[in-house]
């Protein structure tokens, strides 16, 4: 009697998705945020000009530190990066274009050849670890309070995840880029959202500059 086959065992891994890969010094693409961007590059005018006939994602990668001079080249990026989505576009009469990226998740990176003029990637999503319900009420109250100490005003809806007020603390701090790349590297929620707020209280918060004096 023949034994029952196994039929997931043969069936062939589900290929990961590919998109372009734009590197950029110092730059994180967070989920759920939205970023301008000015294209002038031949190769990246190339670029958003396949993207607007195709799904408009890509992937915006942060320069390993110490390479920021090989931006005419092919800078090394860090593997864990931010997936985002063109939602808008401008083409100027000079060829550039401004783009409107919307960042949708985290994912992680290896490079793929290309016959393109810009370089592309192959594309992991990352799965987040979420914030144990006994420390959830403690932490949205200190990431609050840390986001309207370095942005006040901004909106917080009380239903905002987790992750993203971490982020959103992430993203009003000045830091280093090695130390913003291993904490927007960090899945586990619980642990980027501690570390964001260890640096928040390192920090002292950016003041922003006065008014200019009025003429007369």
């Amino acid at each position: 009697m023949d034994e029952p086959s196994d039929a997931t065992s043969t069936r062939p891994p589900r290929a990961l998705p590919v998109v372009p890969l734009f590197p950029l010094p110092e730059f994180f693409l967070f989920p759920r945020t939205v970023m301008p961007l000015r294209i002038f590059e031949p190769r990246y005018q190339q670029m958003v000009e396949d993207l607007l006939d195709t799904s408009g994602r890509l992937v915006i990668g942060a320069v390993v530190p110490g390479h920021e001079r090989e931006l005419m080249g092919a800078p090394p990026v860090h593997p864990v990066a931010g997936l985002g989505e063109i939602v808008k576009h401008e083409h100027l009469p000079n060829g550039h274009y401004v783009i409107m990226v919307m960042g949708l998740q985290r994912v992680r990176l290896s490079e793929v050849p290309s016959t393109r003029l810009y370089r592309k990637v192959e594309v992991e999503p990352l799965a987040e670890a979420p914030v144990p319900s006994a420390s959830a009420d403690e932490l949205r109250r200190q990431l609050t309070a840390a986001v309207l100490a370095r942005a006040p005003g901004v909106p917080l809806p009380p239903d905002m995840p987790m992750s993203q007020l971490a982020d959103l603390l992430l993203l009003h701090l000045r830091m280093d880029a090695a130390t913003k790349i291993e904490l927007f590297s960090r899945l586990d929620v619980l642990a980027r959202a501690r570390g964001a707020l260890e640096q928040h209280a390192r920090l002292a918060p950016t003041k922003p500059p006065p008014d200019p004096p009025h003429s007369p």
